[in-house]
């Protein structure tokens, strides 16, 4: 994985703080191990730090993972809100800046899909409900779109569609690398929208 990876994590990409960079080291070996396999002195280990100087940055790995995870559920959803309100009033232009938007979250941040994916049961209760809440959020960010480029649809379809295309996106540490990124962004987004409007 290359340093501009997982970049969801960084209020700047370009020059992280070390708390940041902590988060990027776990959410990469997270992502590679599990969580669970994954000791702080490894997290340490990879930002060139000890183990017990990570305890400066956070309480405990839990506690990483919490914030990685509130951290993406929340720029997805700041994100996601953001792109429809620029797309002006049509629902094929709203649902084209959201598919886009999470093509490229997708592709910029491989190790969080993967941890999101397998280690979210992994979290406190009160941390994973918080997490659900802005998950669930996004979705109806997205289902209110779908409700627009398909007015005769029931909400529960909208909902289905909007997860089935997150299913298609999110298989970007799967997908990814097969392509150069910028074709690979525009094969995911293509087929994106014609799954959401099919």
């Amino acid at each position: 994985m290359t340093s501009q990876q997982d970049s969801a994590l960084h209020s700047d990409a370009a020059n992280p703080s070390r708390r940041e960079q902590i988060l990027r080291a776990a959410a990469q070996l997270f992502a590679e191990r599990g969580s669970r396999a994954v000791g702080v002195d490894d997290v340490g280990a990879a930002v060139g730090v000890t183990g017990p100087a990570i305890y400066r940055h956070f309480a405990s790995k839990d506690a990483m993972l919490a914030e990685m995870l509130l951290r993406i559920s929340e720029r997805l959803l700041a994100g996601g809100t953001e792109r429809i309100a620029a797309a002006g009033d049509s629902p094929g232009a709203q649902l084209r800046a959201l598919v886009d938007f999470h093509v490229d979250f997708a592709l910029d941040n491989p190790a969080l899909i993967t941890v999101q994916d397998r280690d979210l049961g992994a979290l406190s209760d009160p941390d994973a409900r918080r997490v659900r809440q802005l998950q669930r959020s996004y979705v109806e960010e997205w289902v209110a779109v779908l409700a627009r480029v398909h007015p005769d649809a029931p909400t529960a379809a909208c909902r289905a569609r909007a997860h089935a295309v997150f299913g298609l996106i999110n298989s970007t540490p799967h997908s990814a690398g097969r392509l150069a990124r910028p074709a690979m962004a525009a094969l995911l987004a293509d087929m994106a929208v014609a799954a959401a409007t099919a």
